[in-house]
């Protein structure tokens, strides 16, 4: 049973033979705002006004008359210019929750059925999942489950990361920097390692070079403010709200300026604070090209790249798995991006030679010139 519900068709009934479309003017009974003036509100008067062409005071009492909620409320109330205060009979909130609690559903009904599609968890499966997957996994589990429950058809999928960049980088640090003991004790727990190595040593060998250059930045940005400040201030009032405004700006892009800064030294501090770390970044210079060229192998179908993902990859499922064991998650289909890959190629030569996709930079960027409806 729908409160709500049962309220505006009571409420229908008694708009019926009397105004227009009834059924639209019910819905405007709903949860009261404040509990203090009851369980729920009619805001019906009022907007019936002017084509009843009577006060909203005359049309709530009016309203009230024919009003049938004897068996559900206690008796309405008219408040202010016209609101109509509705609480709800002890009585039947006991018989009702006593009739819920004795029904399988809880008196929740059945919805007329749609088709559902949900997409959620979706975990990379390049490294082990954390808290962070929590969210998305359980509120799309949330929604199967309500509506199923409610009667819909439901389609729950889970879209894995399993190919791409990723595992260019997991397939060369497993080639050089993979420690044999560990990834036989805890081979996913390595292969995350791996990942997390090669990440931090491409973002420092990205980050190096840039330092100067942020430094100059907040140099200049510090200049700009500084000159901003001392500017005279015995100007008229529109520029004056230009001169603050200039300020601000100034203000903002010195922040701008010092956060860069703090990233990129934070990196490269992370990578040269350790020599292991530093020696292997100096061992691997333009790692993350390398990674790129590893990732390419990859998708070309490289019979080694391939050995390697097919023997990561069951390895990497299974312990998601375990994790989805542990919530009581169970999705309809399971697909990782590798899914695709097979496809890819028609794909895109099919957008290239329909004009819908140029090239603009390197085997793998293109710029989208139309919609993808047909």
């Amino acid at each position: 049973m729908q409160l709500l519900s049962l309220l505006r068709a009571r409420f229908e009934q008694a708009l019926t033979g009397w105004v227009d479309d009834p059924a639209m003017h019910a819905q405007r009974v709903t949860l009261a705002r404040d509990p203090r003036h009851g369980d729920y509100q009619a805001n019906i008067a009022m907007p019936l006004q002017k084509t009843l062409e009577m006060k909203p005071q005359d049309i709530a009492a009016r309203l009230v008359e024919k009003l049938n909620v004897a068996d559900i409320c206690q008796t309405p109330e008219i408040a202010g210019p016209g609101f109509i205060n509705l609480r709800l009979k002890d009585e039947f909130l006991a018989e009702h929750l006593l009739a819920a609690l004795g029904d399988e559903r809880l008196g929740v009904g059945h919805a007329s059925p749609l088709t559902y599609v949900i997409d959620y968890s979706a975990p990379n499966v390049a490294k082990p999942m954390h808290v962070g997957h929590i969210r998305s996994t359980v509120i799309g589990d949330a929604l199967n489950r309500i509506l199923r429950f409610l009667g819909h058809h439901v389609i729950s999928d889970n879209h894995l990361g399993d190919w791409g960049t990723q595992f260019g980088m997991i397939i060369y640090g497993y080639k050089h920097f993979v420690d044999p003991a560990a990834y036989a004790r805890q081979p996913v727990a390595e292969l995350s390692r791996l990942y997390r190595l090669v990440q931090q040593i491409i973002a420092y060998q990205a980050a190096k070079p840039k330092v100067a250059a942020a430094y100059d930045a907040v140099r200049r940005a510090k200049e700009i403010k500084s000159e901003l400040q001392a500017a005279t201030t015995e100007q008229t009032s529109k520029q004056s709200a230009k001169h603050k405004a200039d300020l601000k700006q100034a203000d903002k892009e010195l922040r701008a300026a010092n956060e860069l800064v703090h990233s990129l030294t934070e990196k490269v501090g992370a990578v040269e604070q350790a020599p292991e770390l530093l020696q292997l970044a100096q061992n691997h210079p333009e790692l993350e090209q390398s990674a790129q060229l590893e990732t390419a192998k990859l998708h070309e179908g490289d019979r080694d790249s391939l050995a390697l993902w097919e023997q990561f990859l069951p390895l990497a499922i299974t312990e998601i798995e375990n994790v989805y064991r542990r919530l009581g998650v169970e999705f309809d289909f399971t697909y990782g991006e590798s899914f695709y890959q097979p496809m890819l190629e028609g794909v895109v030569e099919e957008l290239l030679r329909s004009g819908m996709a140029v090239k603009v930079k390197g085997p793998s960027a293109f710029s989208w010139k139309g919609s993808m409806r047909r």
